[in-house]
């Protein structure tokens, strides 16, 4: 989900808020940028890059509204039809560092058009195969891309703006996280009940198509990083505050998606498989939300949102542990998991920038690999639970998970999730 951009730009203090700013103003026209204050953002590209944040993130959680009918089509069970989530986050997990290592000196724009043109190739192939080893390999080619664009998706939007409007910029790009889970996904198990599975993913790669056009056209390129200016990964583990931001990655992230992959088949054992869409449009609906509040109140509460997030998640688990024989419960419980849930990859990837200093890249970078860890190891285990004692364990497994993650939280207050943010330089 969250990522980085290796082509770190040279330090420089971030001017207050009502100083004027020194840096150059975006390239794109005057007439289509997006004012404020004294400078402009460039809104087309920030869009097109939210698009693209919208086609990864999508790509990723689509099959969690359509598994009963993937599984059927596919030959195979639910627990194994939820691997294609596990099986992308693999491909994300282990190429994401030494990918962009790889790439770090190619130009931004031809990298975000070779992975945004993987994205198109793979959903294609998913629609089209009948055969699961082939879907799963099409999957797998899917995380690799996404490796690829999280790596640069969140640092070419910070490139694009001035310096004291780069939070901004960032928050613009990611808004394509909750635009898919409130949006994308409901609308593509929608397609998937009137049409079926394989149009959803089709659809997905007639945006891909239109959206490598748009990039094209609105994005300003930008160079990689110069040999030898590369920053080596693991140093960024010496820093106090990164460590246990990336814990609390990991195992929030593995919670969420233990529960979020088989939604759908949680659903269908409470008996409201026939308001799947429904419910994941609520949750989608919270999650726009949540980015939204986040986004007003993270320059001074971070701390507090992330402890609030964790909370709201936990409450969500606990009203569906003991509560799901209720529908209206259940659109309560998923309403107040999209509101702890939908700013947490902006909260966490904000909280990595700031504990990581000099060192953000690299953590960043650590933090879509361990993200996508968790993506992996919560479709397992979440196969695995169902299997053995079925979907009603999903909501205990994840009040479970979020104890350490509210200790962790609240004990990390001088370094990692501290009292006092204090804004990190450009």
């Amino acid at each position: 989900m969250t990522g980085t951009d290796f082509t770190r730009t040279e330090p420089t203090r971030t001017p207050p808020a009502t100083a004027p700013s020194t840096t150059a103003p975006s390239t794109a026209a005057p007439s289509t940028a997006f004012a404020t204050g004294n400078r402009k953002l460039p809104l087309p590209a920030l869009l097109a890059l939210a698009t693209a944040v919208f086609v990864t993130s999508l790509t990723e959680t689509l099959p969690a509204g359509l598994l009963p009918a993937m599984s059927r089509d596919l030959g195979v069970g639910e627990s194994a039809t939820g691997q294609t989530v596990t099986v992308y986050a693999i491909g994300t997990a282990l190429t994401a560092i030494p990918l962009t290592a790889a790439t770090a000196g190619w130009r931004r724009k031809r990298l975000l058009m070779t992975a945004m043109a993987g994205f198109g190739v793979a959903n294609t192939v998913t629609a089209l195969s009948t055969h699961f080893p082939l879907t799963m390999v099409a999957r797998f080619v899917a995380g690799v891309a996404a490796g690829l664009a999280w790596a640069l998706l969140a640092g070419y939007a910070r490139r694009l703006a001035p310096v004291h409007l780069q939070g901004r910029a960032i928050a613009i790009a990611m808004a394509g996280i909750p635009v898919a889970l409130s949006l994308g996904v409901p609308a593509g198990t929608f397609l998937g009940k009137a049409v079926n599975w394989q149009i959803a993913f089709l659809s997905m790669t007639v945006l891909t198509v239109g959206l490598l056009g748009w990039i094209a056209a609105a994005v300003p390129d930008q160079p990689g990083l110069r040999q030898g200016a590369r920053p080596p990964m693991l140093r960024a583990l010496r820093v106090p505050g990164v460590p246990p931001v990336l814990f609390v990655t990991l195992v929030f992230v593995l919670a969420h998606t233990v529960l979020y992959t088989f939604v759908a088949t949680f659903l269908d054992g409470v008996g409201m498989g026939n308001s799947t869409d429904l419910v994941l449009l609520a949750f989608g609906a919270a999650s726009l939300a949540s980015i939204w509040i986040v986004g007003a109140l993270i320059n001074r509460h971070l701390r507090a949102l992330t402890v609030a997030a964790a909370l709201l998640v936990a409450a969500a688990a606990a009203v569906l542990a003991l509560l799901s024989d209720s529908p209206a419960l259940v659109y309560a419980a998923v309403t107040l998991w999209g509101l702890g849930w939908g700013g947490a990859p902006t909260l966490l990837q904000t909280a990595a920038g700031d504990a990581g200093g000099e060192s953000a890249d690299a953590a960043q970078a650590m933090l879509v690999t361990l993200w996508n860890v968790a993506m992996a190891g919560g479709g397992i285990a979440g196969g695995i639970l169902l299997d053995l004692v079925g979907s009603r364990s999903f909501p205990w497994t994840v009040l479970l998970l979020l104890i350490p993650v509210l200790a962790v939280v609240v004990t990390a207050r001088t370094h990692g999730f501290p009292a006092r943010r204090t804004a990190p330089t450009s």
